[in-house]
């Protein structure tokens, strides 16, 4: 897909803030400092545009961009930084089950994982959250610049395993850093707002 026009939108923590719901909707989950910014920036050739971040747990809503047009990113809170108050976490775990139980023009979620290190608790939470609700789904593994190919088949094994997906097809390994994988990642995009991609769910 070439990306010319893209605007950030809105930070939005309640429904009423959503925007109208007349364009399909991705959602970004993953734990805090993954790289879900710098997967919308490369994706979208832009270096700034979805804010990055060296502290961890600062996107605090429910960041939308507006792409072409076409669909929404939405960079949703990231989760698993453990600075972040009891309090605070109830609040975003509120705040993300609301937006993906609710919002109906949401065709896919890309669960953000790092190719690097076995999927967390919070990501294997974050997965079975969405085999119940029923939201599609597809896992993009970030950094995948820091590990030698000949150790890919072995993380994607590691990712595969421990998330029980139900096809390591399911995983798609993507740097920021090389861009490696960003085609692939527009193609996958691009079947789901056809309608012509079949996604676990």
């Amino acid at each position: 897909m070439d990306v010319h026009n893209v605007e950030f939108l809105i930070s939005a923590v309640r429904p009423e803030q959503y925007p109208a719901s007349t364009i399909p909707e991705i959602a970004l989950a993953g734990r805090s400092n993954v790289g879900k910014s710098s997967f919308i920036n490369t994706m979208i050739n832009r270096k700034k545009l979805a804010r990055t971040s060296s502290k961890p747990g600062k996107t605090q809503q429910l960041n939308y961009y507006q792409i072409e047009d076409l669909f929404y990113f939405v960079d949703v809170p990231g989760y698993g930084y453990a600075r972040v108050s009891k309090t605070e976490k109830a609040k975003w775990g509120e705040m993300l089950e609301t937006y993906f139980t609710t919002r109906e023009n949401l065709v896919l979620a890309l669960l953000v994982v790092d190719f690097r290190h076995k999927p967390t608790k919070d990501d294997i939470q974050m997965k079975e959250f969405m085999d119940y609700h029923g939201v599609p789904y597809f896992v993009i593994a970030t950094k995948s610049d820091k590990i030698k190919k000949s150790q890919w088949n072995k993380h994607l094994s590691d990712i595969y395993k421990t998330l029980g997906l139900e096809s390591i097809d399911q995983i798609l390994p993507f740097s920021a850093e090389t861009k490696n994988g960003r085609d692939e990642a527009w193609e996958i995009i691009q079947a789901v707002l056809d309608g012509e991609f079949e996604l676990e769910e």
